[in-house]
Order: structure tokens, then sequence, then C-alpha cells
């Protein structure tokens, strides 16, 4: 990742979508060439000069102290995800040689025997995933609920399923599996591979994933340009699967600490509802479907 660039797109659109009257500010000037707030307004409301704003809009953040980044943020009114991608490329652009090197030789995460343990012990369908949105692992329930995902032809032999690879490089499959909420699901897919990429940026897996994705799907070039950032921790999916109709499931994302990186993803339905049927009919489908995958591949 380009870190320069990375952080002047970034600061560049989110100013960009910033409005005078939002930040409440009296509009003065009446031919506004840009969209959002200039640079001077950014500044004044950051409590920091224009040329410092500049130099750090221009990609320069080696230096910045937090007081500064918890300004900025504040001005440009970033959501908790945008707040912690600048502090991510900030920390990146302070990073020692030493810290850098380090990050380029650090192993890819594996699963442990004893995580695939737990999911297999769990009655609702979990998975394990990394930042890059490879399906690491999942229990049989897990492994059945994503079924479109490995049979897809966007499951390349021998590697991980990749939702993102899923959802830019089998549309109609997504749509099927996502219906109307698909434009939102790719939106996510991409908001969180770039939030990894702040985290990460010396990954050359991740780095490898966006340039194919960005060679093959117009669509993903297309949001991968926004620069848009969020987290998945909680909230509601609802999946259109293939053999047991609509299932509309919570979930919870829940790090695990021992495997930095991974999260462990684990849906559930309200008791009593159509979707908690669904998961029971889900269940008979996978005993007489599948087999348990182990390692979910």
């Amino acid at each position: 990742m380009d870190l320069r660039a990375e952080t002047r797109e970034f600061l560049t659109t989110r100013r960009g979508r910033i409005t005078p009257e939002r930040a409440n500010l009296a509009a003065y000037g009446g031919n506004r060439r840009v969209p959002g707030l200039r640079r001077e307004e950014v500044a004044m409301l950051a409590g920091v000069s224009i040329d410092y704003y500049t130099r750090m809009e221009r990609g320069n953040l080696a230096g910045v102290s937090e007081e500064v980044l918890e300004s900025l943020a504040q001005a440009l009114q970033l959501d908790e995800a945008e707040r912690g991608h600048l502090f991510d490329l900030a920390r990146t652009a302070n990073a020692s040689g030493a810290a850098r090197s380090r990050a380029r030789r650090a192993p890819t995460a594996v699963l442990r025997p004893a995580v695939q343990r737990i999911l297999d012990a769990l009655g609702a369908p979990a998975f394990v995933r990394n930042g890059r949105l490879d399906v690491l692992g999942t229990n049989l329930l897990g492994r059945a609920l994503y079924a479109p995902l490995y049979d897809s032809l966007s499951c390349a032999p021998g590697e991980p399923i990749n939702s993102a690879r899923f959802m830019f490089l089998d549309p109609a499959g997504a749509e099927a599996f996502w219906g109307a909420k698909a434009d939102r699901m790719a939106h996510d897919s991409v908001a969180l591979l770039r939030a990894e990429a702040g985290r990460n940026p010396y990954d050359k897996r991740l780095t490898d994933l966006v340039g194919e994705l960005s060679t093959r799907s117009e669509d993903f070039r297309r949001l991968w340009a926004s620069h848009d950032v969020r987290y998945h921790r909680s909230g509601t999916k609802v999946f259109h699967h293939p053999a047991v109709g609509r299932l509309e499931l919570d979930y919870e994302a829940l790090v695990l600490p021992a495997d930095p990186g991974l999260q462990v993803n684990v849906y559930t339905a309200v008791p009593g509802s159509p979707s908690a049927d669904g998961l029971q009919l889900l269940a008979s489908w996978a005993a007489t479907t599948l087999v348990p995958s182990g390692a979910g591949g």
C-alpha cells in the first residue's frame, strides 16, 4: 500500500463529504470549487495552521501527535472505524524501520486445533475469518450456511473461500445469496478490506487480493476508490439459502486475542422465529448432505 496516497485520498474524501452547514460554518464565497469543506476550514476546525493541515492531507503524518489526530477526527466528523483508520495510518507513518521489517516478516495466522474444537462445540453456525475475509475454518452448520460460497467458481482450488471474491467475482451468486442487501454487503466487504489495509499495510496477500479484484471487477474498483472503512462486530444479516430459504440471523464477531487478526463469527436466530426453524432444517440438510469439513476448506 502506498501510505502517502492512502492518507491523501482518505483525508480528501472525508473532507469532501462535509458541507459548511454540516460543520456549522457559514458558507461564504458564493462560488465554492470543492463539494465539501475547504482545507482552511478543516484547519480552523482542527485548531492547526493551514500549512500543517495541507502537509497532512498530502500524505505526511510523520510526527503528528495523538491530540492533533483527535482534533482532526472531530473536525472531519469521523466515525469510530474512520478514526481508527486514521490512527492506523499515523502509526504506520511513525513506525521505525525495524517495526516495518517485523511487520513484513510476520507469519500468516492459521487456525489452531483448539479453536476448531470450539467451533465444533457450538450449536450455531460459526466460522473463523482473517482480515482479508478468508474463511479459515467452520463448524458443520457454518459450512452449510456458506454452501453457496463453497460451491461458487470464485473459490479457487487449494485456497480458502473468500467472501470478497465471492461478492465480486460471482455477482449472480452473491445477489441470489444476499438478495436485496447485496449492494450493502458489497460496500461493507470493501470497507472491511480497506480498514484491514490500514492495519496491515505490508500484507502482500491482501495487496494481491485487492489487485486481483481491482483488475477483474469494475464494481470493486468503484467502491475501493470511496476509501470507506468499517468494523464488523455485530448486527443482523439476511441469507437466501438455496436449501432452506430465507434466514434472518443475528451475528456476533468474537476476537481471538491469541491469534491476532482472526475472529469468530457466530450466527443465531431469535428463538421461536421462522429463522430458528430454518436453522433446524439447515442442520438436518447438513447432516444428510455434507460431511464434517474440519478446517472448513
